[in-house]
Formats: C-alpha cells, sequence, structure tokens
C-alpha cells in the first residue's frame, strides 16, 4: 500500500506551504498540503492529497505528485520531471512519471521508469511544449510577477489528457488583498475515455475560479470548479512554517 510522508524540516527562504480544505457538493472532501519552491535555479512543487467523506467512501483515493524544473528569462517554465503515485479503491501503489526531453526542436513529455499507466500516451504532436498541471501553476505564478494582467494560455499534459489552461486577471476589487484570476480548462485531446485510466470525463470546456495571495508568495487561497455536476471548493486552512510545521 502506498504510503506519503512529508518531512517537517524548517522551511527554506524560497519555500511556501500551506493546508487547503476541500469540500465538494458542501461536504468535506479531502485534505491538500501544496509546498512550492522556486529561486534563480529553479523550482519544485509538490501537492499532497488525502480524501475524506463521501469521496473517500467511493474512491479511496489518497497521492502525492511533485514536479521539477528550472527557470529561464521567458515566462514560461522548464518542465525536467513529473511524478504522481497515488492509490485508489481497485488499483494501489500506481505511479504516473514524465520526463520532459528535448526532440527534434521541442521539449516532449515522455513515459519515466516506473510509470504503470494502463493506456497509451497520446500522439507526440499533443505533448509537445506542454507543462505538467504543477508545472502549470508555476507558470501562473510566473506571469503575476511579471505584471502581466492581460489573457493567458498555458498548454497542460497531465499524462492522459491535452487541455489548455485559459485565464485572465479580474480587475481588482478596492480593499481586497487578493488576486482573483478567472480560468477555464479547454479540453484538446485525450478526454471521453480515450486514453483515460478514470472514465468518460466530461470534455466540456471547465471553469474555475482561483484566488491568490497579492504578495511575494503568490499562494493559492480558494478554488472552485464544478466536478460531476457539483462545486468542488478548496479552501485555505493555514500557513505552515518553520513555528507551525504541518504534519502529513
Amino acid at each position: 500500500m502506498l504510503y506519503l510522508a512529508f518531512s517537517c524540516h524548517p522551511l527554506r527562504a524560497d519555500e511556501v506551504s500551506a493546508l487547503y480544505q476541500a469540500y465538494w457538493a458542501g461536504l468535506p472532501a479531502g485534505e491538500i498540503h501544496l509546498t512550492l519552491q522556486d529561486d534563480a535555479a529553479g523550482y519544485r512543487n509538490r501537492i499532497d492529497i488525502s480524501s475524506e467523506g463521501l469521496p473517500r467512501l467511493i474512491s479511496r483515493f489518497r497521492g502525492t505528485a511533485v514536479s521539477e524544473g528550472r527557470l529561464a528569462a521567458e515566462p514560461a517554465p522548464h518542465p525536467s520531471r513529473y511524478e504522481a503515485v497515488y492509490d485508489l479503491r481497485k488499483r494501489r501503489d500506481r505511479k504516473l512519471s514524465m520526463i520532459f526531453a528535448a526532440k527534434g526542436g521541442a521539449v516532449v513529455a515522455e513515459r519515466g521508469a516506473g510509470d504503470t499507466s494502463r493506456k497509451p500516451p497520446l500522439a507526440e504532436e499533443f505533448r509537445r511544449n506542454v507543462l505538467d498541471p504543477l508545472s502549470a501553476l508555476t507558470a501562473i505564478r510566473n506571469e503575476l510577477r511579471r505584471g502581466r494582467r492581460e489573457a493567458f494560455s498555458i498548454p497542460v499534459y497531465d499524462g492522459a489528457r491535452r487541455f489548455d489552461v485559459l485565464g485572465r486577471v479580474l480587475p481588482k476589487r478596492p480593499g481586497q488583498p487578493v488576486l482573483e484570476l478567472e480560468l477555464s480548462l479547454a479540453p484538446i485531446a485525450g478526454f471521453k475515455g480515450e486514453t483515460s485510466d478514470d472514465g468518460d470525463p466530461d470534455n466540456a470546456p471547465r471553469p474555475v475560479a482561483l484566488t491568490l495571495s497579492d504578495d511575494h508568495r503568490l499562494m493559492p487561497l480558494s478554488m472552485q470548479v464544478s466536478v460531476a455536476y457539483l462545486p468542488l471548493v478548496v479552501q485555505l486552512s493555514r500557513w505552515c512554517d518553520a513555528a507551525a510545521p504541518c504534519r502529513w
């Protein structure tokens, strides 16, 4: 059985970490631990998720994902690897592994060692010059750090599906110390069960409301998206730091 542990080492100066509570249809659905780290040399993001309530009874989901890469002059990060390990009710010790390799003037997401995916990867055209889901968050934060407020588009491949994250920053509301983003997940390929281990996901564009802290951390504070036609809401529970580490 998969065992997940998050070390409680003191946070680095370039690291931010927080705990979140997820609610589905207004009921507790899970707990999330997110840590984002970046400096001039590169970035490393990690997310740990544990379901609870009805979702836990249905899926028994528990997993962790890590992405790493480097940052360059351009806003988009350059991912090097993305790995996720998870347990489901009927599938234990599953692993998704991607490496990003230079090929023909592009960077292509390829299957890494130990990947247990049962479906073939998408055609190479859908895996060229893409970001993994956690690197996409780094890309959004980089856009904001550069002061970009116009619409943006981020190509994402999660190992099974290819979609674009289309977004824009909403006008700042007086007295609100946050940044509000309006996002849409636009499906490109791999939906309707073509290459998914998870059934037949809805292939319609999916709106997402994302709020980030309007400070140097640019850390997610809340997110809302529809899942199975019901609202999934993720809200910040508390910050993790040396004085109050988050034990996972």
